[in-house]
């Protein structure tokens, strides 16, 4: 942070469906241009390590394996990597599958952020594959040891007061109450969103009117990371003052 501004970014990798190991060198191919460009905060898409289009193919344990270990080689790769990332990926705990949010810093897994709300109309049918996540953080098991697992988690950096992050996905911000309300309430000052939302007529124009009234209302930055056909990948960056 310089002078209460820090460097943000939203990151669009060009992924493979079903496909964990390409991109997961993708996402790590956009953290070390980040980091190299400055960025403290960088957030992906929702479920980009696998893709949102998987379908039933969320229901395979393979693939659910394939993501944990592409998970365990991006956090790998931040290590010295001052960039608190957040990513899309389908995670397993106790038995049920959630959509959620990785939150990694330094060659850390800092903590896991379920979806709360899942889409189950129209073209989405999110509930076929996967649970709602609750609130209340509990410990999930993750390489020999425990991370948090739950929507209500925030991330204070001691470095730099003022800033503290939080998290939700896609759907949560279309809600009447969507839980970066509560986030905001608890103290975050920055709110990030992992989305995969598609295009139908007007609706870029809606999103854009919707993240902005919320970013304001909040009285928080709000950095939101939809997924996209793109050629390269790309990485939006945006100063911002805490």
């Amino acid at each position: 942070m310089k002078h209460g501004f820090l460097r943000t970014a939203a990151a669009t990798p060009k992924i493979k469906v079903a496909d964990p190991e390409y991109n997961a060198s993708q996402i790590i191919e956009l953290i070390g241009q980040g980091h190299s460009r400055g960025v403290k905060i960088m957030v992906f898409p929702e479920l980009c390590l696998t893709g949102y289009t998987c379908g039933d193919l969320f229901l395979q344990s393979p693939l659910l394996e394939k993501a944990r270990g592409e998970l365990k080689r991006i956090v790998d790769s931040t290590k010295g990597k001052d960039t608190l990332v957040f990513l899309g990926l389908p995670w397993e705990h106790e038995g049920k599958l959630y959509n959620g949010a990785a939150a990694v810093h330094k060659g850390r897994l800092l903590g896991l952020i379920p979806k709360q709300n899942l889409p189950n109309y129209s073209e989405f049918y999110e509930v076929r594959h996967f649970c709602p996540g609750s609130g209340q953080p509990v410990m999930t098991e993750w390489d020999g040891g425990q991370v948090p697992f739950g929507a209500n988690l925030l991330f204070k950096c001691t470095d730099m007061p003022g800033l503290t992050v939080a998290a939700e996905i896609c759907e949560d911000v279309w809600v009447p109450c969507p839980p970066s309300t509560d986030h905001a309430a608890a103290g975050a000052t920055v709110v990030v969103n992992c989305s995969a939302s598609d295009e139908t007529t007007g609706k870029d124009i809606y999103r854009h009117e919707l993240i902005c009234s919320q970013s304001a209302r909040l009285v928080c930055a709000y950095i939101y990371a939809n997924a996209g056909r793109v050629n390269p990948p790309r990485i939006w960056c945006l100063e911002g003052r805490i």
